[in-house]
């Protein structure tokens, strides 16, 4: 066994209550000029659900069951929760890690996909924690991505399949199936596999269920109108089909771990209401992370790392085999050229 004594469970994090949200927005913009208006714009979302994102919610049972499944297989790891905008935050979290006498940790972090928001920007979040807290001589390594490992694309299969069961459906063909990630500039998507991961466990997800009439779109576009973004936005694509003759959309949020704000405000409001408008019927899936499946997904991706003599298969499905353990030097690198507006949650 590689000698690991703990397990840290980093996440985006998110408010609890209209008091934490302002502090969390600003959280998530330092550094980055956007206007106060904009701010509050967004501050307004929340506003709608009691300023609550059920992230944080759903990341407690997310390590209740992690924690279960390691008990399950003898690894005897406690497990730290940290969040990169929200209590229990960061820096606090390995702080307390320190004080506990953690030497070295694997880390888990609620991103399937490759990315600069979704990986390095985490690596370089623990970095700077790492230096707040005085932590440096603690070792931080980070698990692989996990879009292609066989549990995560069941789970996808799962909650679709439970979704196509809430459709009126005389004919197949009358069903269109359009898979949500949230987008990313195009400077950013350039340099990173995001894109090709997201079009196979799309591709496995459709092919498992016999879909034909499916499509990768995008959702919560923060950029300002000058910068190039990944599309077709999730609201164009639903126009677009509506225009084809389309009645019947299932959205699934395959990029998305977790129901984030941008899963409540832009698919659960915005969307829906938009469907209403064209007259489509519309179901909105379950997010990959509710089911018990990724939590047996999380604990394998832990033991394959304990396993110092290969025994424990990387598992993985579709083009690509296991992303590496070790990111390169230059994957997933990024330098914004404009401000980035508040969206909220990157992937």
């Amino acid at each position: 066994m590689n000698n690991y004594d703990a397990i840290l469970f980093l996440s985006f994090g998110g408010p609890e209550g209209m008091a934490d949200v302002m502090p969390f927005l600003e959280n998530v913009l330092r550094g980055k000029n956007v206007p106060q208006s904009r701010m509050l714009e967004v501050a307004h979302h929340y506003e709608r659900f009691d300023g609550v994102s059920p992230i944080n919610g759903q990341n407690r049972s997310l390590i209740d069951c992690l924690k279960q499944e390691l008990d399950k297989r003898s690894i005897k790891l406690p497990v730290y929760w940290g969040n990169r905008n929200w209590h229990p935050m960061l820096a606090d979290t390995i702080r307390q890690m320190k004080a506990d006498g953690i030497k070295r940790a694997l880390v888990f972090v609620t991103s399937a996909y490759s990315s600069y928001s979704g990986c390095r920007q985490y690596r370089e979040d623990i970095e700077k924690a790492q230096v707040e807290a005085d932590a440096g001589d603690i070792q931080f390594d980070k698990l692989r991505v996990f879009y292609n490992h066989p549990l995560f694309v069941e789970a996808n299969i799962e909650a679709v399949k439970a979704g196509l069961e809430q459709l009126s459906m005389p004919d197949n063909n009358d069903i269109h199936v359009a898979f949500t990630a949230h987008s990313i500039p195009m400077a950013m998507a350039d340099n990173c596999d995001y894109v090709k991961q997201l079009s196979d466990t799309c591709e496995l997800t459709a092919r498992a269920l016999s879909i034909s009439n499916f499509k990768l779109v995008y959702q919560s576009r923060s950029g300002p109108p000058t910068q190039p973004w990944l599309e077709p936005d999730i609201l164009d694509h639903m126009r677009a089909l509506s225009a084809s003759g389309v009645k019947q959309v299932l959205v699934h949020p395959i990029g998305f771990i977790s129901d984030h704000m941008e899963i409540l405000y832009d698919l659960d409001t915005e969307a829906k209401e938009l469907a209403q408008e064209l007259q489509m019927q519309f179901v909105r899936t379950s997010t990959a992370g509710t089911n018990p499946k990724f939590a047996r997904m999380m604990a394998d991706l832990v033991q394959e790392r304990l396993e110092s003599n290969n025994v424990a298969e990387k598992k993985a499905i579709g083009c690509y085999g296991p992303a590496p353990d070790q990111c390169a030097p230059g994957c997933c690198s990024y330098t914004p050229t404009r401000p980035v507006q508040p969206g909220a949650q990157r992937p």
